[in-house]
């Protein structure tokens, strides 16, 4: 068996070359598959040239996910037997810091769950009854809704301060404005990697074979605009103003040695979503920085992914259960992913007990909610498996 750990792999461009193109991060150098293909010695070891030429094409990655998870492994094995070395003289090798980062994948179609008992269980508390935090269906299959695919941003995309209704404590009515409680969510998410058929679930059993890999994912929410609007429904301009991502997909098979059990289930969940001994969460180390607009950074929260209640195999599997179909590139959201303490959690929301409780920073100035000028940036790693950053600066609402 390989013990070569397939590379993070996303979509670049550089100043001397500004078409954008597949690449895999091998440290802090970018392999250019492209280039591969122009020197004879590196092209000829190539697995499935031609297969690899049509599917680097478009400028995007989602055909090359379709090539599958083992082609992949693969590839990166070869191009460790061709050394970088032979790979930086032949002019496939780019410095990180010389590269521009894009949208690794075309989002079809964005899932969001709330997998995080955790946090269901805080923000049940804050905006409904506290004796009843978790809604009754909660425990019995992992809650989703459908997220705004064409808002998915990559990471140093802006976010422009959305604008909404609310209704603060006290009105009569309610207001419309920019938010004034504007959050972070710090989720993980999965990239699907081979379409599904449509009306044909995906047993559990089969569900990880359809992720390709991970990206930090921050689904930005105003939580004003998001209070007033999402009962009966569910969120809506709340969320789909804008999703962030990472830009290098950390392959599944990367993280084989940081896999570790769910949290138990009770009650056991009905059999297409009951997991056996084999371990679908992952040991992945979550930080989340704020810098101010004066460019003072603060660690405001450290968590870790393996709290999540429901895997994404099992929410992949109940996403598919009535038959719904899944295509190269979606993206599974874990929703906010948070720890038992307060200091774990993973949005403002719950590090300030809805606003009640300021979060002192590092200079001594105090947040209960995103200002403008504000950066957030989430960062993630599971070992020696460097997930990157994503990052997103607040900017003010338009007029």
């Amino acid at each position: 068996m390989s013990t070569t750990l397939p590379l993070p792999l996303g979509i670049f461009s550089t100043a001397t070359n500004q078409r954008r193109r597949a690449g895999l991060r091998a440290g802090d150098e970018v392999i250019d598959l492209s280039a591969c293909f122009n020197h004879t010695t590196v092209s000829a070891r190539l697995p499935e040239r031609k297969r690899l030429r049509e599917a680097l094409l478009p400028e995007v990655l989602n055909d090359y996910l379709r090539l599958g998870r083992s082609y992949h492994q693969s590839l990166c094995e070869i191009l460790e037997e061709v050394g970088m070395d032979l790979l930086r003289e032949s002019g496939c090798l780019h410095p990180l810091a010389d590269c521009d980062l894009h949208l690794p994948v075309a989002v079809g179609d964005y899932t969001d769950f709330y997998a995080s008992r955790e946090h269901a269980t805080r923000v049940g508390s804050l905006f409904r009854d506290p004796e009843n935090a978790l809604p009754p269906n909660w425990l019995h299959l992992p809650i989703g809704y459908h997220g705004r695919a064409s808002s998915v941003v990559v990471s140093g995309t802006g976010i422009v301060r959305p604008k909404g209704q609310f209704k603060k404590h006290g009105d009569a009515a309610p207001r419309f404005g920019p938010s004034q409680r504007l959050d972070y969510e710090y989720e993980l998410g999965a990239v699907i990697g081979k379409d599904s058929t449509l009306g044909q679930p995906v047993p559990l059993e089969e569900a990880e074979d359809y992720i390709f890999g991970f990206v930090i994912l921050n689904d930005w929410s105003a939580r004003d605009i998001q209070k007033w609007e999402y009962q009966p429904l569910g969120p809506f301009l709340g969320k789909n103003f804008a999703t962030s991502i990472s830009p290098w997909i950390i392959p599944l098979d990367a993280l084989k040695d940081a896999r570790v059990s769910t949290p138990h289930q009770d009650p056991t969940p009905l059999p297409y979503l009951r997991q056996g001994a084999f371990p679908t969460n992952f040991d992945i180390e979550l930080r989340t920085e704020l810098i101010t607009k004066e460019g003072k950074r603060s660690t405001i929260s450290e968590g870790n992914a393996s709290t999540l209640y429901w895997s994404f195999a099992q929410q992949l599997t109940h996403h598919t259960v009535n038959g719904c179909n899944l295509r190269a590139g979606d993206l599974l959201g874990s929703g906010t992913i948070s720890g038992p303490t307060q200091d774990t959690a993973g949005c403002l929301l719950e590090l300030t007990m809805g606003g009640r409780e300021p979060l002192t920073l590092a200079d001594g100035s105090q947040r209960t909610f995103l200002e403008d000028g504000d950066t957030v940036i989430l960062r993630a790693r599971a070992g020696e498996v460097d997930f990157g950053e994503v990052r997103g600066t607040i900017r003010p609402a338009n007029e």
